[in-house]
C-alpha cells in the first residue's frame, strides 16, 4: 500500500533511483527497453517501490487453489534455479509448460498464472531466472527488497538464460506426472525469451509469445531487424499474442512474419484490439484496477477482453499438442 506519510523528497529520491535503474537496464544485451515494457503507470510504480512482484489478490487466489504447488531447486553445473511447480488434477500424464516471467521477475502474478495452467490440465513450471543474482545469492525476492530487479534482468547473460531454461525443461519433462512433451510461454521480456528459446530447443512442441519480439540482429539503437539465422533453427510452431495498443512491439511483427514465411516456419499471430502491452496481467485483477494505476483501470475492460480471448485460443492450441 502507498505510504501516506511519504513526502515529496522521498518520492524524488525514489524517482532518481528508478530512473538510474532504467538507464542501466537499457544497456543490458539480454533485455529489452524497460521503459517501453513498463505497462503500469510510472508514478504508481514509484510509490509502490518494487511491489510489481507482489499482488495480494494473486497470492490469495494461490492460497485457495486445490492443486499441489511446490518450490524446487533445479541444479546443473554451478547453477541452482529456484522454480515454482504446479500439478494438474488429471488421471493421465500431462504436457509440461515452462513459464518465463516478465521483467518483474518471479511475481505473485506469474505464480498465479502457473497455477491456472495446471488448472487447465498441464504440469506448469516457472523458473526464477534471477536465482543467484542477488548479492547474497538470492533471487527476485532479495533483489526486490533493494529495487534491483530491473538492473539484474538487464545483466542476465543470454547463454545463462538458455542453459537455465534447458535445465528446467529437462527437469520437468522427466517428472512422473509429465508425458515428456514440453511447451514454453513468456510475457513481455519473457515473451521475447520464449521466442529466443524456440531457436535453442528443437524438441519444443510449441512456443507461446505474449507481446514479445523475435530475436534481432541489429546493434543497440539501430532499427529492428529480424535475426534470420536464429529463426532458421526453430522447429516448433510459434504462436504470437499481441496487443492492439502496443505500437513498439507490433512494429516488429510484419518483419517477423515475412522472415518466418520465407524460412517456412509456422508463425501464427493474433492481435487483441484495444488491449495494451501486458494485457494478460492488466486484465487479470479480480476487480478493475486492483493493485493498479488509473491508466490500468481505464484500460481494464479491453485488457480483460484480450486476456479472455487469449486464454480461449491458448487452451485450444495446448489441447492439440
Amino acid at each position: 500500500m502507498m505510504n501516506a506519510e511519504r513526502g515529496p523528497r522521498s518520492v524524488i529520491s525514489i524517482l532518481a533511483t528508478v530512473v538510474a535503474g532504467l538507464f542501466l537496464f537499457c544497456g543490458g544485451a539480454a533485455a529489452q527497453d524497460m521503459a517501453a515494457h513498463h505497462h503500469m503507470d510510472s508514478e504508481f510504480d514509484l510509490m509502490q517501490g518494487n511491489t510489481q512482484q507482489r499482488q495480494d489478490w494473486a497470492r490469495a487466489r494461490l492460497a485457495k487453489s486445490p492443486r499441489h504447488q511446490e518450490w524446487v531447486e533445479v541444479r546443473y553445473g554451478n547453477r541452482t534455479v529456484k522454480c515454482f511447480v504446479v500439478y494438474p488434477e488429471v488421471k493421465k500424464k500431462a504436457t509440461a509448460v515452462v513459464v518465463i516471467h516478465e521483467i518483474y521477475g518471479m511475481s505473485d502474478w506469474v505464480q498465479a498464472l502457473t497455477d491456472e495452467l495446471a488448472e487447465a490440465g498441464y504440469v506448469a513450471i516457472a523458473p526464477d531466472l534471477l536465482s543467484g543474482m542477488a548479492p547474497n545469492g538470492g533471487g527476485t525476492d532479495e533483489l526486490a527488497a533493494s529495487n534491483g530487479v530491473g538492473q539484474a534482468i538487464g545483466k542476465l547473460p543470454p547463454d545463462q538464460i538458455t542453459a537455465d531454461l534447458n535445465a528446467v525443461a529437462d527437469y520437468v519433462s522427466k517428472l512422473p506426472a509429465a508425458n515428456g512433451k514440453i511447451a514454453v510461454t513468456g510475457y513481455c521480456w519473457g515473451g521475447s525469451q520464449s521466442f529466443r528459446f524456440a531457436t535453442n530447443r528443437p524438441d519444443l512442441k510449441a512456443a507461446f509469445v505474449f507481446y514479445g519480439t523475435a530475436p534481432s540482429s541489429n546493434a543497440q539503437g539501430e532499427p529492428y531487424q529480424v535475426d534470420k539465422t536464429a529463426l532458421a533453427k526453430i522447429k516448433a510452431p510459434v504462436y504470437g499474442f499481441y496487443a492492439g495498443n502496443d505500437a513498439r512491439v507490433d512494429a516488429s511483427v510484419p518483419a517477423t512474419t515475412d522472415a518466418m514465411k520465407e524460412l517456412k516456419k509456422p508463425y501464427d499471430t493474433v492481435t487483441y484490439e484495444g488491449a495494451g502491452h501486458g494485457f494478460m496481467r492488466a486484465g487479470d485483477a479480480p476487480e478493475p484496477g486492483a493493485d493498479a494505476s488509473q491508466q490500468v483501470r481505464d484500460g481494464y475492460p479491453a485488457n480483460k477482453k484480450g486476456r479472455d480471448g487469449a486464454w480461449v485460443r491458448w487452451k485450444a492450441i495446448l489441447a492439440k499438442l
